[in-house]
């Protein structure tokens, strides 16, 4: 594990690049939609873009040349951090955003063909010669984001009726209207230890996740909340804390919460197409509390095969399943930004029976600010559940 991966994961997404910070520092974000200029300061090449598009976009910056905010904020991991000074680092980033705005308005019609992760891939100085150890060793495998229909592979609609028959059938999925799970949560790195997980959903399209660490720790909850129309994300340690989403995350969340319940799987994605058939391999496990770790066979691969389809406001989505079970072993999602796709890969694993329908136990949630491991111990359906969990965050205990 690279510290570089670490100190992203703890400090967060707002981080890197080309963004002063919210404005009077750590503020809770107001109500309503937000762009980026009017919560950060010194903001000139992504003003007028939603805060979350915004937030992702600086995690491409940071994934692409394994920056964390040390690298572009003087001071940053101090109390005497000013996000909104420039920097070297900071003017470079903004004349690469309008580079790479450039080639690709000048040849690719606005279509982003090239992004930092183009040419970067992982590094602060991209290699311009070309090395032995990659032309004459293994490439690894790095699928396209948008497939193409294989004439080969089996039917969309095949998969899917597949999967639905796999987890319990349409008709028990139309029995089912919500509901809770409890367990534990690691995050990437295994900062603030272990998190107690709650995750609850409602149909057809609330859902929440709420992992909740020891005040001592000082990590901070991590919640993800949507209530069919409204999203709202609290971070540790993230430079606004709490925000509401407006831009591809509220997409992002609204699909997660109707694939809560498959049954509607066929309503919620449109242009429906198989790709080939491939293989997919488990994330690396977390790094603390053991108990997470029991009984996970890590970096095994998996036949899978492979749908993709348009989920809310021409959200693209991946969905990766099993071939022999038909269960559902991935979802990879890509919200958009200015520079580039932003991914989101949620995998599942550890199905169990619950009155009937098999859900996944083992959830790891990774984005480009980090990863939650998260291990259910029970699951209960057709449950009351506090509308309230939907909402906004609770304010945070003093």
């Amino acid at each position: 594990m690279r510290l570089r991966g670490i100190l992203l994961a703890i400090i967060g997404i707002a981080v890197v690049g080309l963004t002063g910070a919210a404005s009077a520092g750590g503020q809770t974000a107001p109500q309503g939609p937000l762009l980026s200029d009017q919560v950060f300061k010194n903001v000139q090449a992504l003003k007028g873009i939603p805060v979350d598009d915004f937030l992702e976009t600086m995690g491409i910056m940071a994934a692409a040349l394994q920056f964390d905010c040390s690298d572009c904020h003087a001071n940053a991991g101090t109390d005497r951090v000013d996000w909104a000074a420039d920097t070297p680092r900071k003017r470079m980033a903004r004349n690469m955003v309008n580079m790479v705005t450039g080639i690709n308005k000048t040849n690719f019609g606005g279509r982003q063909m090239v992004t930092c992760w183009t040419c970067h891939r992982n590094r602060d100085r991209p290699l311009t010669t070309p090395i032995m150890d990659i032309i004459y060793g293994m490439p690894p495998y790095e699928p396209d984001d948008v497939i193409v229909q294989n004439p080969l592979a089996d039917s969309a609609d095949s998969i899917l009726d597949k999967y639905i028959q796999a987890i319990g059938g349409s008709q028990r999925l139309a029995g089912l209207t919500s509901f809770s799970g409890r367990g534990t949560s690691v995050g990437f790195g295994g900062f603030g230890g272990g998190g107690d997980v709650e995750i609850v959903a409602k149909a057809p399209d609330k859902r929440s996740t709420i992992i909740l660490f020891k005040q001592e720790t000082g990590r901070g909850d991590q919640i993800r909340s949507y209530d069919g129309r409204t999203g709202w994300v609290r971070t540790p340690l993230n430079v606004l804390g709490e925000y509401q989403l407006t831009g591809s995350d509220l997409d992002g969340a609204r699909f997660d919460a109707q694939l809560s319940f498959p049954g509607q799987i066929k309503q919620i994605l449109t242009n429906i197409k198989s790709g080939a058939p491939t293989t997919i391999t488990d994330l690396p496990a977390p790094t603390s509390q053991a108990s997470l770790q029991k009984d996970i066979t890590l970096g095994q691969s998996h036949a899978v095969n492979v749908v993709q389809g348009t989920g809310p406001r021409g959200l693209l989505v991946s969905l990766f399943f099993d071939r022999d079970s038909g269960l559902l072993l991935r979802e990879l999602r890509y919200g958009s930004s200015p520079i580039g796709r932003v991914p989101t890969q949620i995998d599942y694993a550890d199905y169990r029976d619950v009155n009937g329908i098999k859900f996944p136990f083992r959830i790891t949630f990774a984005w480009l600010d980090g990863r939650d491991s998260i291990v259910l111990n029970e699951i209960r359906t057709n449950v009351a559940i506090d509308e309230a969990k939907f909402g906004r965050p609770a304010p945070l205990k003093k």
